[in-house]
């Protein structure tokens, strides 16, 4: 039989498998709704090499595809050179001749309608005049140059300096970008909002498509054996511990809040669960404190939470490890920053505090049986407010041009 689906083609800057950190969590769910609406061509880098792993469920489902490994130290030399070609960083870290060649290749080879760009850094692979009669979609998710001038504003000199000088260079990259292509999405209205107001004249090009929470993955689950000792009380962080927003709120949260948590809970201990922890970071994990590193599943640890902490000082999007959390039915501890673009209200669906003090005595007023009652309307919020079937039906609408998205 003939398949007679459309031709599609989506890059990532990440394989989109597995879902396990919050960029791939949203172009997984991408990918497994394109794949059933189109031939997917789907080329991406892979910078964890137990992501090889996955490579071949994915192959299974795509009309073509190419892997590219992307070795730190050699996307790190190759950046350099935006320096003195006066690009951002960021698109020599991703530029790859191989995939150049592939993508030229689908060009002239498949009658590729439709394209999906993931992410700031991969839009340089479609942006030339040879495919103006496909209609081009790109996720910028974040507006990743605002979160450099953010990392600017913490660090010293001299990264400082590189800082501002990225989020310059990238906030012209993403202005021309989306200039060209049909649609540019957002994982919320705020950073659409952001966007519209550095960039004039886009209007109802720029769309907001929320994440969504799979909810009958992240449940809670009667009978589900702790991984921690019996006698604790868990207070847990989730994230990639290799992204350096997600190691700076557990420093602050460490050296601030957690000593007065401790000082009136001294069954707490302070969980922090992700992959690829620095040696620095490990060495935090002894006594009230823990390192997992890689887990296979973080469901058990949030079901086993007294409360999920979101203590983020720097942060753009969607943290999907607060609505996970709410998923679980858990209590959600947030700073301001951790709850930008998530609609939820402070002290009905999750607390929120960003004064040491204030963020420990959120802690401790739901330790226990206290937060039962606010864990169950976290629950029925993401059930509410966070489907991914309403936001994949919005890709679709804006990858065919059908319609306008409203904003999220």
């Amino acid at each position: 039989m003939v398949d007679a689906r459309p031709h599609l083609l989506f890059l990532c800057h990440r394989i989109p498998y597995p879902p396990e950190k919050g960029d791939k969590i949203r172009s997984y769910h991408w990918w497994a709704a394109l794949v059933e609406r189109f031939r997917v061509h789907l080329g991406a880098f892979i910078d964890d090499p137990a992501d090889w792993l996955h490579v071949a469920k994915l192959q299974a489902q795509c009309a073509s595809s190419l892997f590219v490994p992307l070795p730190r130290t050699t996307a790190l030399l190759r950046s350099l050179s935006g320096l003195w070609r006066g690009t951002a960083l960021t698109l020599p870290y991703y530029r790859d001749a191989s995939m150049t060649r592939w993508v030229e290749a689908q060009r002239k080879t498949n009658d590729i309608g439709h394209v999906l760009v993931f992410s700031s850094a991969m839009g340089q692979y479609v942006e030339d005049g040879c495919w103006w009669r496909a209609r081009r979609v790109i996720d910028f998710v974040d507006v990743d140059s605002d979160k450099w001038g953010q990392y600017a504003q913490t660090r010293p000199w001299p990264a400082n300096r590189v800082y501002r000088r990225e989020a310059l260079r990238l906030a012209q990259a993403e202005e021309g970008l989306a200039r060209t292509f049909a649609a540019s999405l957002f994982v919320s209205e705020p950073e659409a909002a952001l966007f519209r107001s550095r960039v004039a004249g886009l209007g109802e090009r720029v769309h907001a498509i929320r994440n969504g929470v799979d909810t009958a993955y992240f449940r809670p689950t009667a009978g589900c054996a702790s991984p921690f000792p019996v006698d604790c009380e868990p207070v847990v962080f989730t994230g990639a511990m290799d992204y350096w927003a997600n190691v700076d709120a557990v420093l602050w949260f460490i050296r601030e809040v957690w000593p007065r948590v401790r000082a009136q809970r001294p069954r707490a201990l302070f969980a922090i669960v992700g992959s690829r922890p620095s040696p620095a970071l490990e060495a935090l994990g002894c006594g009230d404190i823990v390192v997992t590193g890689r887990v296979p599943d973080v469901r058990p640890y949030l079901q086993a939470a007294g409360a999920v902490v979101a203590p983020m000082r720097v942060a753009r999007g969607i943290q999907n490890k607060v609505l996970e959390g709410m998923a679980m039915a858990k209590p959600v501890v947030v700073t301001s920053k951790a709850l930008e673009g998530i609609v939820a209200v402070p002290q009905r669906d999750l607390l929120l505090a960003d004064e040491p003090g204030a963020f420990a005595d959120a802690i401790l007023a739901v330790l226990g049986a206290g937060g039962e009652g606010l864990g169950l309307r976290a629950r029925c919020f993401v059930e509410r407010e966070y489907d991914w079937a309403v936001s994949t039906q919005q890709l679709m609408a804006l990858l065919l041009g059908r319609e306008r998205v409203a904003p999220a």
